[in-house]
């Protein structure tokens, strides 16, 4: 707090001051009171207000030093009201109250908010178990039905499946931790699980599945990797040229981590899109042209392993195919 400040906010009470000593002091001068009298008058009268107005001065850049300290040195500017220091005068007091009061609120709406967030999940977990029961029993009766019509609808049937299960993921996907069990897991297992889940579509697309070495273990949560290794499998699939369409499965072990690669020769991303893959929404040309993605698949991805501390990245070349790698530090903590 500057003094020509604090004075500029007082100066209707200063003048007031200044005029009541004005008019004494013609009343004095006009009963013929000495000159000493008058000054030692004035030094009674604005002596003690000099000295009241420095050191309320003093206290309150005291207490505002304090607290710009205090917000400049807090990571989580929120948490001021809880840990500023009580105050010893009226005034602070109040504006203490005051950021109590309002830190108060933040935290009852920012609590309606996250019981708002898990009223819609458990709403779509609920759902999504509920529609899951009738398309599997439609794909029952589809796997008896032979014909080529039935066959269509199976591969539909499987998409809306697929679709329904990123509903599921994504609405998780905001708070792992709770649903986060951390084992230690052999990675071939998760990933021969998500080709079996996509083995129908390799066959009836005539697509070349080449696994090489698949190795080591790490420690994760497996059905979430399942998850991401099995979006990247179908986009492999998707974007894959039927009759001639190649992926390829492979990990490398490293000193630090353990780098799971998926690998196709499909038709490839335009350059321009590269940086946008992950993005969430964005379908790029791939998918304006062939109607097949809805922009979420790599998105969610992307978000899992950040929660998740695992790496992924993405190499394209158009018409010639798309290279993910998957990356699985070595250890037995993950952050989230």
């Amino acid at each position: 707090m500057s003094i020509m400040l604090y004075l500029k906010e007082r100066m209707v009470f200063l003048i007031i001051n200044f005029l009541m000593f004005l008019l004494v002091t013609i009343l004095m001068r006009i009963a013929l009171v000495p000159i000493n009298i008058i000054v030692l008058v004035f030094i009674i009268w604005f002596g003690p207000l000099v000295i009241y107005m420095v050191l309320e001065i003093i206290k309150f850049k005291r207490y505002l030093d304090n607290l710009i300290n205090t917000l400049d040195n807090l990571d989580k500017k929120y948490l001021l009201p809880e840990v500023i220091e009580e105050a010893n005068f009226q005034e602070a007091k109040i504006i203490n109250s005051a950021l109590k009061e309002c830190n108060k609120a933040m935290h009852e709406k920012v609590k309606y908010y996250k019981d708002e967030q898990i009223e819609y999940r458990e709403y779509i977990e609920t759902w999504v178990h509920e529609i899951k029961t009738p398309i599997a029993s439609a794909k029952l009766i589809l796997d008896n039905d032979d014909s080529n019509s039935g066959e269509k609808i199976s591969y539909e049937m499987k998409r809306v499946e697929g679709f329904i299960e990123q509903a599921l993921y994504y609405a998780r996907s905001n708070d792992v931790s709770k649903d986060y069990i951390i084992k230690e897991f052999d990675l071939r297992s998760v990933v021969m699980k998500a080709i079996k889940s996509n083995s129908r579509d390799f066959i009836n697309r005539k697509i070349k599945l080449n696994i090489k070495d698949i190795d080591g273990t790490i420690f994760s949560d497996a059905k979430w990797v399942e998850f991401i290794v099995n979006q990247i499998i179908i986009n492999a699939v998707k974007f894959s040229k039927s009759g001639s369409g190649e992926v390829s499965i492979y990990s490398k072990v490293n000193e630090n981590n353990i780098i799971l690669t998926i690998e196709d020769n499909g038709v490839g991303i335009n350059e321009k899109d590269i940086d946008r893959v992950f993005e969430k929404g964005f379908t790029g040309d791939n998918g304006r042209k062939f109607g097949k993605s809805t922009g979420i698949g790599l998105y969610l991805c992307k978000k899992l392993c950040e929660k998740l501390g695992i790496g992924i990245s993405l190499d394209s070349k158009e018409n010639e195919g798309t290279k993910v790698n998957i990356i699985f530090p070595q250890g037995r903590f993950t952050d989230f």
